[in-house]
């Protein structure tokens, strides 16, 4: 009786033991996840703390005096006329009578607020509204960045003003009028890349990458795809297959960087392709895609059950058409979700790309494969390393833009992952 009790009470505490053990086990879990959590809500935290600004722009209205006396203009239509002529000065004149208290003496620092492609702005409106010559028109221009700064992050210790104590008067008084106003942020995405951080945009970056994913995709989905079905359903089990398997999977874990130097070497140094072009960063961004696409489809085809190949060949269907006609359609949802991934993946690399040129500094928007162009990643890359303090807003918004994408793909692979599969 005694022996019985002493091992009932080695049971009871070697569950005791147990139990704690594993509450200590879900305790860790917990505890690794609200650590994860933690981390990335800080991280979003800072980076819609630092970009929302960038989504907004800071703007001048006021009463233009459109003459052609001071702008030396006689015709608007006039192309030779247009060039030469000076924009600046009706905007500068303009400003003084909006600015309390400031007289021509201080045109040079009532002209510092205006943006320095203010009078671009002007001349191409007047190019489109010729008719404007010798009337006065209520106009909108950019403000200087210094200006935008100011309005944006006064107090914020992590922007240097540059205004001087007049000029910072001079703002909070024009805020006061209404005259320099914030509004939506536009020119973020409808222009390029930009020396002025108020006039940078992400047009140029975004084209560039749609570009480049559209080459991905043509190139390594079908590739991928044809690869898998091919490894799992014709290849022989042999020593060659087992070695191409291998270098697949270890190809999925090579750095992104090595990608790189491959199309660096191999469709720059040898082919003799152009630097810094969609077509070539496509080329790059497939190689380093292939092998994720090939070991999802491979999983998907081997969901497939073995009774729908048996029901097929039963009733005469050769290999190929059990492939194409069952196979292929029900280990579609898994083969569509994995390169959607992969796109994903390949949509925030930036390495590779810095590799063959993507780096460079690219004004205008992409028309082709072949412009010279650069992607959301690199645009990120280069506004951050920018001694530019302006350009921390436009990065923190261009990461938050690239974000949106990636959540975006990643939930579009979810949906269909949910939407197309089917319990067996």
């Amino acid at each position: 009786m005694t022996d019985q009790r002493s091992q009932a009470e080695i049971v009871r505490q070697s569950l005791k033991r147990r139990y704690r053990k594993e509450r200590r086990f879900r305790a860790y879990g917990i505890l690794a996840i609200a650590i994860a959590l933690s981390a990335l809500v800080v991280l979003f935290v800072d980076i819609i703390g630092k970009g929302y600004t960038g989504f907004t722009k800071t703007t001048i209205t006021m009463e233009v005096e459109l003459d052609g006396e001071m702008m030396y203009l006689d015709d608007a239509t006039d192309k030779k006329q247009i060039k030469m002529a000076d924009f600046v000065e009706p905007l500068v004149q303009a400003l003084i009578k909006q600015v309390p208290g400031a007289t021509e003496e201080n045109r040079d620092a009532v002209r510092d607020l205006l943006n320095p492609y203010a009078s671009n702005e002007l001349r191409d409106m007047l190019e489109q509204n010729p008719e404007w010559l010798g009337t006065s028109q209520t106009l909108t221009v950019l403000a200087h960045t210094d200006v935008d700064v100011y309005v944006k992050h006064a107090g914020d210790d992590a922007y240097s003003i540059k205004l001087s104590d007049r000029q910072q008067r001079w703002v909070d008084q024009l805020v006061e009028k209404e005259v320099v106003q914030t509004s939506f942020n536009d020119v973020f995405f409808s222009s390029g890349d930009s020396r002025d951080p108020s006039r940078a945009g992400i047009l140029g970056a975004i084209v560039g990458s749609l570009l480049t994913m559209l080459v991905t995709l043509v190139l390594s989905f079908p590739i991928g795809v044809a690869a898998a079905i091919y490894l799992e359903e014709f290849a022989p089990q042999n020593k060659l297959t087992d070695f191409i398997e291998v270098n697949i999977n270890n190809l999925a874990a090579v750095p992104s960087i090595i990608f790189g130097l491959l199309g660096l070497a191999v469709f720059i140094n040898l082919f003799g392709m152009p630097r810094s072009v969609p077509v070539v960063g496509g080329l790059v961004l497939t190689l380093m895609t292939l092998p994720t696409i090939i070991i999802s489809s491979r999983a998907a085809i081997k969901s497939v059950p073995p009774s729908i190949r048996e029901a097929a060949e039963g009733i005469g269907a050769s290999k190929m058409q059990v492939v194409l006609h069952h196979v292929l359609p029900l280990a579609m949802p898994g083969m569509l979700t994995g390169s959607i991934i992969g796109m994903a993946q390949a949509l925030g690399e930036t390495a590779p790309l810095l590799l063959i040129g993507m780096v460079a500094f690219i004004v205008d928007v992409p028309d082709g494969f072949f412009d010279s162009a650069t992607v959301l990643p690199v645009q990120v890359f280069l506004w951050a390393g920018s001694p530019e303090l302006a350009f921390i807003e436009r990065a923190s918004a261009a990461i938050m833009v690239l974000l949106a994408f990636l959540v975006s793909m990643n939930a579009l692979a979810i949906w269909l992952r949910k939407r197309l599969e089917r319990r067996w």
